[in-house]
């Protein structure tokens, strides 16, 4: 195998970590603890030979010993029992020249004590060491033997052999090892276990797979024109590409920010509660509108997040001007010829019936009024698109049936810079929809819309009635919420917010009253200083 091509992989390379560092702590626990231990032995075992000790020095038998022809004959028994009795390897017993009187060996008994026992005697003092003595390396306790008189007699000394010591540490110290096997076996199984899962969560990619797959994604996102945002479920901002920091560089849409404008907050939790995604929804963010495609990440049919993809009408519009012109033309046609075909019917049928002097005057009235409301508009608006606009509107009210008529006495010498107009037709192109629809569902046929304009003075003014039901006192700010509608079905309550946001570019002003066609009265104000 070529060793510069061999790899190992990430379950491979997380249980061999898992598995050294529970083998590292529990050795180094087990050391520490073993360590402990042998401390813990050795200072136990050096005071259990003391209390030994004490008690053998404080024998009323042994004391008495001591005051016998041959005190060995009294002493060597009592202190055999006390090593037996106490478990201590050797309990000897001397007198203040350091001759024994007891000895586990009765061979050494009438002998001097191997170590000296000058702290006991000379600094009357009670000892604990570890030393060698005959029967071997010891952990050994001194205390001296007093009589009735508080005089020291003799030295009681008693010992457990480091052998016997060492034996029981080394059973202590197996089943410490055969207890950490137990977390390094358990380590091990837990280990696999999580390498699986991990690898299971990361769709068994590599990291350096994991770490290409994101620099691709957002490369890929980063060369989409249209803005991609997501949204995680908490309604947070988690990623944007370029297109969309460019688009918003100090706006709400920021990553790690909420999603706090009513109306996209609105969409993002209808797309959380129904699973579904919503497309071409208009939403106005700070100063401009927006186009939105919202689509929902779903993991195991659970909504996660939201995707947004976001176009502006601008650029929307720059894209298809073509189409739209061609769109708007053939809405315009369609409208007329709906209502030449109602009026050629019409003709047919009077001159079926030979009534031909009603015929022509039919014709005659159709051919007026078309030339009166263009001649009308080319010479009284100035500004083409404005014309335009009006002239789009009043056939839109012969479709729908609902009388659209402007005033003869209105004027608009003004021209407006391109810009301006565009807004300006935005806002009067949408109020007359509103007001034609209103009166449309309140009048039907007998609905009726009146439009006046003009520049006299220092603004222009437009003024748009109707005899709908009118704005309810107390809404007259609400009804220009973003998202805000009395109407059933999509995309509607952005009208009024576009009015509303062309409003405030324009430095103008919007008033609502009451008509005296009985429905809303609009009053648009346009300071002149806007003009070409």
């Amino acid at each position: 195998m070529d060793v510069k091509h061999f790899k190992v992989n990430l379950l491979t390379q997380m249980t061999l970590l898992i598995i050294f560092v529970v083998f590292i702590s529990t050795l180094l626990v087990s050391i520490l603890f073993s360590s402990l231990l042998e401390d813990i032995v050795e200072n136990y075992v050096g005071k259990q030979a003391m209390t030994v000790a004490q008690l053998a020095a404080q024998n009323p038998k042994i004391i008495q010993g001591f005051t016998e022809d041959h005190p060995s004959d009294v002493i060597q028994p009592e202190s055999e029992r006390i090593r037996h009795t106490t478990g201590a390897d050797y309990v000897t017993i001397a007198n203040h020249k350091g001759l024994r009187y007891s000895h586990p060996n009765p061979e050494y008994i009438g002998q001097p004590t191997a170590t000296s026992n000058d702290a006991v005697f000379n600094e009357h003092k009670s000892i604990i060491y570890q030393g060698n003595g005959i029967s071997g390396p010891a952990i050994k306790a001194k205390t001296p033997i007093l009589n009735d008189k508080g005089e020291i007699i003799g030295v009681s000394s008693v010992g457990f052999l480091v052998e016997n010591v060492q034996n029981q540490l080394s059973n202590y110290k197996m089943k410490i090892f055969q207890l950490s096997l137990i977390p390094i076996l358990a380590g091990i199984v837990w280990a696999i276990v999580i390498a699986r899962r991990l690898k299971k969560l990361i769709l068994g990619l590599e990291p350096e797979e994991i770490s290409f797959l994101y620099q691709e994604r957002e490369a890929a996102l980063d060369a989409i024109r249209n803005a991609t945002i997501t949204i995680n479920i908490g309604k947070q901002v988690t990623s944007m590409n370029k297109r969309a920091r460019e688009l918003f560089p100090d706006h709400q849409l920021m990553v790690g920010k909420r999603i706090v404008d009513g109306h996209l907050a609105k969409l993002i939790k209808s797309v959380f509660s129904t699973k579904e995604g919503k497309f071409n929804r208009k939403v106005l963010l700070g100063q401009q509108l927006y186009i939105v495609d919202l689509s929902p990440i779903l993991n195991h049919n659970n909504v996660r997040g939201v995707v947004l993809t976001i176009r502006t009408v601008s650029e929307i519009e720059q894209l298809t001007e073509e189409f739209s012109e061609i769109k708007a033309f053939s809405e315009n046609m369609r409208a007329q010829n709906h209502e030449f075909l109602n009026k050629l019917n019409t003709i047919y049928g009077l001159l079926s019936l030979k009534q031909y002097d009603r015929a022509l005057n039919i014709i005659s009235s159709e051919v007026r009024e078309r030339q009166d409301i263009i001649s009308f508009l080319m010479s009284s608006v100035k500004d083409p698109l404005i014309a335009a606009c009006l002239l789009g509107k009043k056939n839109r009210s012969k479709e729908l049936q609902v009388m659209l008529e402007i005033d003869e006495e209105s004027n608009l010498n003004s021209t407006l810079k391109p810009e301006d107009a565009h807004h300006l037709v935005s806002i009067i192109g949408n109020v007359i929809d509103n007001a034609m629809e209103a009166a449309w569902q309140r009048n039907k046929n007998k609905g009726k819309v009146k439009v006046s304009f003009t520049d006299l003075g220092n603004e222009i003014i437009f003024d748009i009635e109707d005899n709908g039901l009118g704005i309810p006192q107390g809404m007259e700010d609400i009804i220009f919420t973003n998202g805000y509608t009395t109407k059933t079905g999509e995309n509607h309550g952005i009208g009024l917010a576009i009015v509303k946001n062309s409003i405030d570019l324009l430095s103008s002003q919007i008033y609502i009253d009451r008509s005296n066609l009985g429905g809303a009265r609009f009053t648009i104000a346009l300071p002149k200083d806007t003009k070409a």
